[in-house]
């Protein structure tokens, strides 16, 4: 079945990822799904106030800003949802007594009910990968493996689930963010899923099952547009839209691996 812009289910919308060179910050990326955005820095591991000194670990700190106003209930949940999601990728207990921080905003909306409007799981996954994505542009955090997510829903009208969901796809009954992290050694990629964010209409059974299977297999070509974009990380023009290719098998892990990571 073919959908609006002639996507197949499988297929998320254009993947644009560049890494734009903050100032006063270590690391910064931008990461859009076709026009939903997000732009996310990190700043670490720097000096932390004493209130929030951890002994043991560097202190992670995530804040998410709205695109207009303060931030709300929603960007406050959404930044718990990124701090929770990315912890256990960060091998923070190497730099005890200090803070990493996260900044990121989401370059839509995605409060409200006009049409402008976003899909609040699209807005997530890119707030995501682009946190992610500026960790990697920073190196100064070390990382067991790399984060990727991706918003799932079920058209109501054809029963169809299809990665990242935009308005050609009508009214959805179930939908949802994944997400995944993905190790590397040498061409060996495996990934698991770390977080899932799912809700549906109608009870029926195996939904959430298929959902985060095809979640995962969208997730690889997120992985493989990072790891194609981190060539021209450090080049004058380092904008790069990536074709959804994915070369690398990916295979599901249910181990630990606490080694750092590769990409």
């Amino acid at each position: 079945m073919s959908r609006y812009q002639g996507r197949q289910p499988h297929e998320p919308r254009a993947i644009q990822i560049s890494f734009d060179g903050l100032a006063r910050v270590d690391g910064s990326a931008r990461f859009s799904f076709g026009p939903i955005s997000a732009l996310s820095s990190v700043s670490g591991p720097i000096e932390v106030r004493l209130a929030s000194e951890n002994a043991s670990q560097a202190t992670l700190d995530v804040l998410v800003r709205p695109l207009s106003n303060v931030p709300a209930t929603e960007a406050k949940a959404l930044a718990a949802t990124v701090r929770g999601l990315l912890t256990p990728s960060l091998l923070l207990a190497n730099n005890p007594r200090t803070l990493v921080q996260i900044v990121a905003q989401a370059l839509v909306p995605s409060t409200g009910s006009g049409p402008k409007r976003a899909n609040v799981n699209a807005v997530t996954a890119a707030v995501v990968n682009a946190s992610t994505l500026a960790l990697l542009n920073a190196g100064s955090i070390p990382m067991r493996g790399v984060i990727c997510a991706v918003a799932v829903g079920r058209r109501k009208d054809t029963g169809t689930l299809v990665v990242d969901p935009d308005e050609g796809d009508g009214t959805l009954d179930a939908e949802g963010c994944f997400a995944f992290m993905f190790t590397r050694n040498g061409n060996d990629v495996q990934s698991q899923c770390v977080w899932t964010n799912w809700k549906q209409s109608t009870g029926d059974e195996g939904v959430l099952d298929k959902a985060r299977e095809l979640a995962g297999q969208a997730a690889g070509d997120v992985y493989a547009a990072m790891h194609a974009s981190v060539d021209g990380m450090n080049k004058a023009d380092s904008r790069v839209v990536i074709p959804v290719q994915k070369e690398d098998m990916i295979a599901e892990d249910t181990g630990n691996n606490d080694d750092k990571m590769e990409i």
